[in-house]
């Protein structure tokens, strides 16, 4: 396993991570034990969930298995999403993120976060109000380091203005979504925190499955999928062209000697400003598949050859569909 700087701090964590958005809500404890023993065992440091998969129930299936492996990890998990009826359940205001970090403490079964991220961004708190109660969680000791998900990077940067301007813990890190179908983040985001030295934690590498060629056109999706139980964001990517590419990556891949899911979680890797990927592992074989290639990088010439062929692609100079 590799294990890369965490931005511009001392921590170092795995280049793969084990995302646990499936403990709880599509395995159940015994078959989340197997999968988390396997991923530590094969050199993952950082695990990530947050408040809200399973309505909690991930990360009380986080506390009761890792035991005296928590000082192992490096723990991440998340504030924002709504949690209760009352009207300030939900969000980062002061009140919910006090309130929410105590609730994620007893539910894990551990005393400190590693890392604490607020899940969005929040436009009706003031990033002052926020940014000041986590730095309160980081000097309680509560909390070793902040960051932010699914932020714009006009966002993150004015974050770390207000943290700059009042001597406040920053986001040290960014969860954004990232893999060969959603590539946004490429245009002002990868360019921001190479500037700024911060650490990118990217989920969905495989395109929530549609890159491992699980799914095929014309084909009714397997009945244990995301897809067949309508996961929505899922069938947004799928709209995306994304068959598509996970068809005109299957060459590139067998030329390498890799699945196709190894080969787009090794471009992931591969590309510039990543510092871990999120494998939201739900089946042992998911751990598996990727422990046998997560030390292969492409190189500069395979790079291109899959920015030429999706160029391609996009301009409907290639079909790849039947």
């Amino acid at each position: 396993m590799e294990y890369r700087k965490f931005g511009r701090t001392g921590l170092k964590v795995s280049a793969i991570s084990l995302g646990t958005m499936a403990f709880g809500r599509w395995i159940d404890e015994e078959a989340s034990a197997v999968i988390l023993d396997q991923a530590l065992d094969q050199g993952i440091n950082l695990v990530d969930t947050a408040n809200v998969y399973g309505a909690g129930e991930s990360e009380r299936i986080l506390g009761r298995l890792l035991k005296e492996r928590r000082h192992d990890i490096v723990l991440a998990t998340k504030v924002h999403g709504r949690v209760g009826e009352g009207v300030n359940d939900g969000g980062q205001s002061r009140y919910h993120i006090f309130k929410a970090v105590e609730d994620s403490l007893k539910r894990l079964n551990t005393d400190y976060l590693d890392l604490y991220q607020v899940h969005r961004f929040d436009p009706h708190t003031p990033l002052e109000e926020t940014l000041r109660a986590l730095d309160d969680l980081v000097r309680q000791g509560k909390v070793r380091y902040i960051g932010a998900s699914n932020f714009a990077a006009w966002q993150l940067a004015k974050a770390h203005g207000v943290s700059a301007l009042h001597g406040l813990e920053r986001f040290e890190s960014l969860q954004p979504e990232y893999s060969l179908i959603s590539r946004e983040i490429e245009q002002e985001i990868i360019p921001f925190v190479q500037s700024e030295q911060v650490a990118v934690i990217v989920y969905s590498p495989l395109g929530r499955g549609i890159l491992s060629g699980k799914y095929r056109a014309g084909e009714a999706a397997p009945k244990d999928s995301r897809l067949a139980a309508g996961e929505q964001r899922l069938e947004q990517l799928l709209e995306k062209n994304a068959l598509a590419v996970a068809e005109a990556i299957k060459p590139l891949a067998e030329e390498r000697g890799l699945t196709p899911a190894q080969f787009a979680l090794s471009w992931v890797l591969s590309r510039p400003g990543i510092t871990s990927a999120i494998l939201g592992a739900s089946k042992p074989h998911h751990i598996a598949e990727a422990a046998a290639s997560w030390d292969v990088r492409l190189t500069e010439s395979e790079l291109t050859q899959v920015d030429e062929a999706l160029s391609k692609l996009a301009q409907g100079k290639i079909s790849v569909l039947h």
